[in-house]
């Protein structure tokens, strides 16, 4: 059975207080359950994640590029949020393990501030998924199972 990881990045644990004109109601919890529904549909078995620190981030990416190495990973899932627009870190992380990664985005960044619209991970996503709400978690974890 192949592993997904689904990471959230910094203010995420916020959901459904943070600014629900843009993230809507949705808690993270809310958010797992979804996901965890989306992974026993396929098959696949879930790692669900949700840090603050940037560092956290990289080190659950080299775990999952261990995984990967060993074929037990389907994909990493990312919500990294604002480290989107300014790691680089986290691009290199991706590169150097070679996960398959989608890059998703609850709200679309591109209707946003313009400072959102760009992203170094998308360089090295396989696939970037935005404006769907939370619902992008589930579809995201669909598309991987076609993979």
């Amino acid at each position: 059975m192949k592993t997904v990881y689904v990471l959230n990045g910094p203010n995420l644990n916020l959901l459904g207080m943070r600014e629900p004109a843009i993230y809507g109601s949705a808690t993270l919890d809310d958010v797992r359950q979804l996901c965890e529904q989306a992974c026993q549909r396929h098959g696949l078995t879930l790692e669900f994640r949700q840090s603050n620190h940037e560092g956290e981030l990289v080190d659950w990416i080299h775990e999952a590029g261990r995984i990967h190495a060993q074929g037990g990973l389907a994909a990493v899932v990312m919500n990294a949020a604002a480290y989107t627009h300014t790691s680089v870190a986290l691009l290199d992380a991706v590169k150097g393990t070679g996960v398959p990664l989608v890059e998703l985005h609850i709200s679309n960044v591109h209707a946003r501030e313009s400072f959102r619209h760009h992203s170094y991970l998308a360089a090295a996503a396989r696939a970037v998924m935005c404006g769907f709400g939370v619902a992008g978690y589930g579809l995201a974890i669909d598309a991987v199972a076609a993979w």
